[in-house]
């Protein structure tokens, strides 16, 4: 966590960056070495959905010849823009598969050299729910998916979300169980838009905690601790957390998770 400021990237601007990208890989390369990109994260959020604003960096899959580390580079140092503003570096998270590229639907191709694609929705949905960070957007952008679609009459059914875990990471006990239990509970409520607001709200506030938390304690948070060090910081500071409930597994839940999902349908 950093209270520093970082370079946002819109969905306007994510394009006109991909698409002098693709320019200077040409030039690179010429035609011999067609390049693809797999947008994942907050940057496939932005391109398929209009309720987040804005990411710090672009997360990607990036199959191309090495040439596009210089492109990369040229592009960011012509804009000022951060040394990882794109990056592969997601494939170290829990978040990562193997399977993403076979889920992936085409987004644009730009100087007939640099196709680009993104996440389809439900497994979108499952990459945010196995990585679950509380002090990011993960849980924010679940629900806000779930509302678009829902909006759109195209709404997302609790067993595509289970398939799509099952498919990038083998099984559903695979997501952290308090992922679980929350993805249930939103399901069970029901109102998501209503709910999109209340958690990005209380994401928001969880990282102005860290951030003031790192300033007085510095060296001290870590990625590994971080979820931890929040929820203790929100009961200190006796703030309510929407996340803390939605993530509690409910009393019965947690003996037959099969049957909170059936439930979950049935309220819908």
């Amino acid at each position: 966590m950093s209270s520093d400021e970082r370079f946002e990237f819109t969905k306007e601007n994510i394009d006109d960056f991909l698409k002098e990208l693709a320019k200077e890989y040409r030039k690179q390369v010429r035609k011999a070495m067609p390049a693809e990109l797999i947008l994942i994260g907050g940057a496939s959020v932005l391109i398929n959905y209009g309720f987040r604003n804005m990411t710090t960096d672009i997360d990607a899959l990036i199959h191309a010849s090495s040439a596009m580390k210089d492109a990369i580079r040229l592009v960011g140092d012509r804009h000022s823009l951060p040394n990882d503003w794109l990056n592969a570096d997601f494939m170290q998270t829990d978040s990562y598969s193997s399977k993403l590229a076979e889920f992936s639907v085409y987004y644009k191709t730009w100087s007939n050299i640099l196709t680009v694609r993104t996440i389809s929705a439900e497994y979108l949905v499952a990459m945010k729910l196995r990585s679950g960070r509380q002090y990011k957007s993960d849980l924010s952008d679940v629900i806000g998916i779930l509302a678009e679609h829902e909006k759109k009459g195209a709404p997302l059914r609790i067993e595509q979300i289970e398939k799509a875990v099952s498919d990038l990471y083998g099984s559903w006990d695979q997501l952290p169980e308090s992922s679980q239990a929350f993805i249930q509970n939103v399901f069970q409520d029901g109102r998501f838009e209503q709910l999109y607001s209340q958690m990005a709200a209380d994401e928001k506030e969880t990282r102005s905690l860290l951030i003031q938390f790192e300033q007085n304690y510095p060296d001290v948070l870590k990625k590994e601790n971080a979820d931890s060090v929040a929820e203790n910081l929100q009961k200190k500071t006796n703030r309510a957390s929407l996340l803390a409930s939605l993530r509690e597994m409910k009393q019965d839940a947690g003996k037959d998770p099969g049957r909170n999902r059936r439930q979950s349908r049935d309220a819908r």
